[in-house]
């Protein structure tokens, strides 16, 4: 049924219009006996739980940052299936993100181009409504991904993460770095080893004990993916995400001119599939073999997660692919991996 919804209705609406259309099914789905009927009909298999930095995950497949960015979903997360929910990404102040229209469907290569540019209400906001769901015993692992906010200079950058770090690292199970963006000027030269340590060193700080990871971008030449993986282990850090989204147009079947059209932004969904892969096989050579490894980039199916976790992969995460696989999505996953065993 979905699939018929996505292309006589979902696909001739403008995209950044239909996620929060979508967003209030979301919504409703977490909300009292709704969440619990859903929630039966979706759960991960006792089987499929994991263990990490310090937490359980019901599933190993969870939200990327970028689908929940003011943490209003969480519980209709949730309840569709998902065993992680990463917010964000969240700004220390709060920003409209970039002109619209900034969201655009590739529906031919099942992808998806943003430049939002870290639209969110801000961390004061967003501490508050994490406040509420630290009470809720309905809720999944939460994590929470911070960004540079666009009205403070590169060079003040640090002190701009630490004070988002400071506010929502007690609130959050685990916390990302998230340097890796392409919406935000001068975001990922913030990636360079020699910028990036002094970074980590001070949220790792204000983090407290709140787990911290970094997320890195596709786009990253093999050496500078291994120089940040070692960097990560060596200040510290709970774990890496790889990868973002990227800025390259290989490959797509998406007619060139619409391709064109659509301008810069990071794009995302099937296309990332192999290099994320392989940014996944980079870092877990770089990294012991308890270092948590979070996957995310092209992920659609449960033989994708299957391959990810095969790879050495924690967990996994999807975002695009919710687009065009509809609110069954993490249902699907679980039930294929469970099938597999």
């Amino acid at each position: 049924m979905y699939p018929l919804l996505f292309r006589s209705v979902l696909s001739r609406l403008d995209p950044e219009f239909a996620h929060h259309l979508g967003a209030l099914v979301i919504r409703a789905a977490g909300v009292g006996p709704v969440a619990s009927a859903v929630r039966t009909a979706t759960a991960a298999d006792p089987s499929q739980r994991v263990r990490a930095l310090g937490l359980t995950f019901e599933s190993p497949f969870g939200v990327a940052a970028g689908f929940d960015k003011n943490v209003t979903m969480v519980r209709g997360l949730r309840a569709l299936g998902f065993g992680h929910v990463e917010v964000g990404t969240i700004t220390a102040l709060p920003q409209p993100g970039n002109p619209k229209p900034r969201l655009f469907r590739l529906v031919a290569d099942r992808a998806v181009i943003n430049r939002m540019g870290f639209n969110n209400e801000g961390a004061d906001v967003a501490a508050r409504r994490l406040r509420a769901l630290r009470r809720s015993r309905r809720r999944p692992v939460i994590g929470v991904n911070i960004g540079k906010s666009r009205a403070v200079a590169v060079e003040d950058a640090t002190t701009d993460y630490v004070r988002s770090a400071r506010l929502l690292a007690p609130l959050a199970d685990y916390l990302v770095v998230n340097v890796s963006s392409p919406n935000t000027p001068g975001l990922r030269g913030l990636q360079a080893v020699e910028t990036l340590r002094p970074l980590l060193t001070a949220v790792l700080e204000a983090a407290g004990a709140t787990p911290l990871l970094v997320k890195i971008a596709p786009d990253l030449a093999d050496d500078e993916v291994g120089d940040i993986a070692r960097l990560a282990v060596d200040v510290g850090l709970s774990g890496i995400i790889a990868t973002n989204t990227t800025i390259a147009r290989d490959g797509l079947r998406t007619p060139a001119s619409t391709v064109e059209a659509a301008g810069a932004g990071g794009l995302s969904g099937a296309p990332l599939k192999q290099r994320a892969l392989e940014v996944l096989d980079l870092v877990r050579a770089a990294v012991p073999a308890d270092f948590v490894v979070i996957s995310a980039g092209g992920v659609e199916t449960a033989s994708d997660v299957r391959e990810r976790l095969a790879h050495g992969a924690t967990l996994v995460q999807g975002y695009t692919a919710f687009l065009y696989r509809g609110p069954l999505w993490a249902r699907q996953i679980n039930r294929g991996l469970a099938a597999r065993g």
